[in-house]
């Protein structure tokens, strides 16, 4: 692809089967660029309204954070596995998500649960200065290798407890929840620029996505979309064994 955002730096000094796999997995093909183009054509027609996020859809590659057994099946709207029993949401899901949120170019964005990488990359595609945290050590670790790769400047990775967020860095313009929590986590409310937004699925099995506007220092807004289901929320940090 022409934006550098998703150029490929490889690394020839190191011949490894690991490294040839990788550049192999990160070449993106027409005919990818082709599921591209119906994905974006099937989003319109389930309701995604917003041309900037479904431009992003179209140029992400999202096969690249997929194993190469799911390539096929990469631009079908339907979440896959990345391992450590978490997902890569469906493509529906993460243009809703980012619809809601209302991304805008330069806006710093809070992203609890980065998983394979494929919604931090969408929000960088929207010009978002992106932070984002991940408690799985084995996920974070295979996607900050990928992202450099990628040659992705504008998304810093943490390994940590999604509940606290990253207050050293907050207030943030959005804030993104990519897991199922029981309630709106207040502790990622007080991190909201006044003005902000916030998207977080809520309840169990399934939940109902909420979009937070803080109002005031004190005051929240809250607007309820429709049913999803994802990973649950879960606390603290689940180190690599």
């Amino acid at each position: 692809m022409s934006n550098s955002l998703f150029q490929l730096v490889p690394n020839f000094g190191d011949t490894s089967e690991t490294l040839r796999k990788a550049v192999e997995q990160m070449k993106d093909k027409y005919y990818h660029r082709g599921m591209r183009r119906k994905l974006v054509a099937q989003l319109r027609q389930k309701g995604i309204k917003n041309e900037h996020v479904l431009e992003a859809i179209g140029r992400v590659p999202r096969h690249f954070f997929l194993d190469n057994a799911f390539e096929e099946l990469a631009y079908e709207d339907q979440a896959l596995p990345i391992g450590e029993e978490q997902t890569i949401s469906q493509p529906y899901t993460v243009a809703f998500q980012t619809e809601l949120l209302d991304v805008q170019k330069g806006h710093r964005v809070l992203e609890i649960g980065t998983g394979s990488g494929y919604q931090a990359s969408i929000l960088a595609a929207l010009g978002a200065e992106v932070y984002s945290i991940e408690r799985q050590e084995n996920l974070y670790w295979r996607t900050k290798e990928l992202f450099r790769k990628m040659q992705v400047n504008n998304v810093r990775l943490y390994l940590g407890d999604g509940y606290e967020g990253l207050p050293k860095y907050a207030p943030f313009d959005k804030i993104i929840v990519t897991a199922g929590a029981i309630t709106v986590p207040e502790t990622l409310q007080e991190q909201l620029l006044i003005g902000g937004t916030m998207v977080v699925p809520v309840g169990r099995p399934t939940q109902q996505m909420y979009r937070v506007v803080r109002i005031t220092e004190t005051e929240f807004y809250s607007q309820v979309y429709g049913e999803f289901r994802f990973v649950p929320f879960e606390k603290g940090v689940k180190k690599r064994k």
